[in-house]
């Protein structure tokens, strides 16, 4: 086990530090390498390459908002990516470079600084800058593992969440320790936890926006509460966001002609981070399924500044809240209104959650349109209908969309993706096994964990 432990310490570092080897040669008593103040601590979180720059985007690829033609389809160059798009079982992942170890080292780093900090003193070292670092750590541990939940867990069901496989459950940086499997429950009840504790410690304010603050944890939980469908806890963490950061662009005011309209760090960003952009998903080769394009009806503004027209007649993404074409995997405004509008909706406060809505859709539509399909609303039931079509298409290529399929087809919407390729039709039926993803073979070979059943 020793063997393996250290095998696996070492594949990480190797993935996670730049310049990695040159350090350990020019360092090689550990006791300089060792962080030891609260600004090596601070380091260690501000390392944007991990931790802002590298959400997985398995979820993403594997979602039915997109297509490939079947010329960029034969011309992937990676196998992992073909058998990721089609639904295979196993083998959608690289070796090393995937999601699951980016994850992992992120939670790494995370436990390192809680570890360095369990051996200061808080009011010693400083206890408001003690404090902010410790909130980052935790929200950085909690969305890392929320993030891997998303993917390599089944959607959460209060029956079932005690016994069905969760994620390992590192708290510590300690690879002797063998690695097990928690269960889902022990997997989400951890990110939750994780979350409070930062929502306590973190300053309302960040000093940039690519560091957790308050509300960004507030946001995270909402996520996390919607994910489990805890729709009145996720409602009141939703509530706690915007009652400290609410503020909403008004497209009207964006340049529709410009090559990116979304600035980066735009105001409606309260948690910045990147998701990692593959090359199955560029904006090149990925085409918009026409079936989604056309849900946005004339005067939706997000049918101009989302997508792009190609020459063939096919539509791209264009891009979103990161400034350019990469998918934006942080928390911001819009999602967190759309949080508190669902849930309202499911909670009972029906006429509130479609107040959130219209709010919402006042700042989507050119000035002078309304949306039809508000006025027609007149009972719970078509709104949470209404709400839940927004939501996929405010919040495309944002990470969640792979999630919500899981989540509503618990609540027996029959969400089936279908892809076409080659000739073949590919079929994702609702609840698969397959929604949670093969962990990469090498880790089952290194750490000896039960595979994901398929």
């Amino acid at each position: 086990m020793k063997k393996i432990a250290i095998r696996y310490i070492l594949f990480l570092l190797s993935i996670g530090l730049c310049g990695c080897n040159k350090i350990l040669d020019e360092k090689s008593d550990k006791k300089l390498v060792v962080p030891t103040t609260l600004t090596d601590l601070q380091s260690i979180l501000d390392n944007a390459q991990r931790n802002v720059f590298s959400d997985p985007s398995a979820g993403e690829v594997s979602t039915d908002d997109y297509y490939l033609l079947d010329k960029d389809y034969k011309a992937l160059t990676i196998d992992a990516d073909r058998r990721l798009y089609s639904w295979e079982a196993d083998y959608v992942f690289e070796e090393k470079s995937n999601s699951w170890s980016y994850g992992y080292a992120a939670i790494y780093g995370a436990n390192t600084v809680l570890e360095g900090l369990d051996k200061m003193d808080r009011n010693a070292a400083g206890a408001a800058l003690y404090d902010d670092i410790k909130g980052r750590a935790l929200y950085l541990r909690a969305k890392s593992m929320l993030q891997l939940a998303a993917l390599y867990v089944p959607a959460f069901d209060t029956e079932t969440a005690s016994v069905e496989l969760g994620l390992p459950i590192r708290k510590s940086t300690d690879f002797n320790i063998p690695t097990t499997r928690g269960s889902v429950l022990e997997t989400y009840t951890m990110i939750v936890d994780d979350l409070n504790q930062a929502a306590e410690l973190l300053p309302i304010t960040a000093k940039q926006v690519t560091r957790p603050s308050k509300p960004a944890a507030f946001g995270l939980l909402a996520r996390t509460y919607l994910w489990m469908r805890q729709y009145d806890k996720a409602e009141v963490a939703a509530t706690a966001c915007l009652k400290l950061f609410n503020t909403l662009l008004d497209y009207n005011q964006l340049n529709t002609a410009a090559l990116y309209p979304f600035a980066q760090f735009n105001a409606e960003t309260i948690s910045f981070s990147v998701i990692g952009l593959p090359a199955i998903m560029s904006p090149d080769i990925a085409k918009i399924s026409l079936g989604l394009y056309e849900e946005y009806g004339e005067g939706d503004l997000r049918k101009e500044l989302f997508f792009k027209r190609n020459t063939d007649g096919s539509v791209s993404f264009r891009g979103g809240y990161t400034g350019n074409q990469t998918p934006f995997g942080g928390i911001s405004t819009n999602e967190i209104m759309l949080v508190k509008a669902e849930t309202g909706i499911r909670n009972g406060n029906y006429m509130e959650g479609m107040q959130v809505l219209k709010d919402l859709l006042s700042k989507r539509w050119k000035t002078g349109y309304t949306d039809g399909a508000l006025s027609q609303v007149n009972n719970p039931d078509d709104a949470l209908l209404l709400v839940l079509k927004e939501r996929r298409k405010e919040l495309l290529m944002r990470g969640l969309r792979w999630m919500d399929v899981k989540r509503l087809n618990k609540e027996g919407k029959g969400i089936y993706m279908r892809r076409l390729i080659e000739g073949k039709e590919y079929v994702l039926p609702p609840n698969d096994k397959r929604y949670a993803l093969a962990i990469p073979e090498d880790i089952i070979t290194l750490t000896g964990i039960q595979q994901n059943p398929r």
